[in-house]
């Protein structure tokens, strides 16, 4: 069962402003990448469910973080359908983040009163998410529509919060862009969740980057 409100995890979304995310199917390497983002100061995070055995992952990652950080709001991301939404919300999922807008997860997730944050490509898409209760729409990929899809949204619908997900660099420019435009926060998965030159997370990279973003995005929303 979610340990945060809907409310509670959007107004944490607003104020930092980032949501990291990453899939990893060891369950020591997932506990590292937590807590070097949540020493970096991030509050959230989505587990992106990507492999076999997530939710076994998911599962023990969670009660790493009740236990140890419980000030982190995890999340989960890539669901696809209502019956996995359902899966990881008895797990504990405080949201639920979609590639795609599907009524059946809006449905499973507003019973349970957990925000849920649909991947949509079009004003029809994001109007029709709104219409049954979405808070913070996903811009998904986030590269191919832009800043400019964003300014052109907030338009006709000034009251539309996005989070865009892919191409988000933890840059100052490419944020500027981003936030000025009128983003709510942003998602960042590989960009920011890095590795060496050996293949291994850079956990102290991953830290100090996290909280470089932090400090830009806060500044940007000053």
């Amino acid at each position: 069962m979610a340990k945060y409100s809907r409310i509670e995890v959007f107004n944490v979304m607003s104020e930092t402003g980032l949501v990291p995310l990453f899939y990893d199917s060891d369950i020591d390497i997932c506990k590292q990448i937590l807590k070097a983002c949540y020493n970096g100061g991030a509050r959230l995070l989505e587990f992106t469910a990507r492999g076999d055995f997530a939710p076994e992952v998911f599962a023990e990652l969670n009660k790493y973080v009740m236990a140890e950080l419980p000030d982190m709001i995890l999340g989960v991301g890539s669901v696809t359908d209502a019956a996995s939404a359902s899966t990881y919300m008895a797990l504990g999922a405080n949201f639920i983040v979609t590639p795609v807008f599907r009524e059946d997860i809006a449905i499973v997730c507003n019973r349970r009163k957990i925000l849920w944050s649909p991947g949509c490509g079009s004003l029809t898409e994001i109007a029709k998410a709104e219409e049954l209760g979405c808070e913070i729409v996903k811009l998904f990929p986030g590269q191919v529509y832009g800043p400019d899809f964003v300014k052109g949204i907030k338009g006709p619908q000034p009251w539309t919060s996005v989070m865009p997900t892919g191409g988000v660099l933890p840059t100052r420019e490419n944020l500027e862009g981003w936030f000025k435009a009128g983003v709510l926060c942003v998602g960042m998965g590989s960009k920011l969740i890095t590795k060496d030159n050996k293949g291994n997370y850079d956990l102290g990279k991953i830290e100090s980057d996290t909280k470089n973003v932090l400090k830009i995005i806060k500044s940007l929303k000053t």
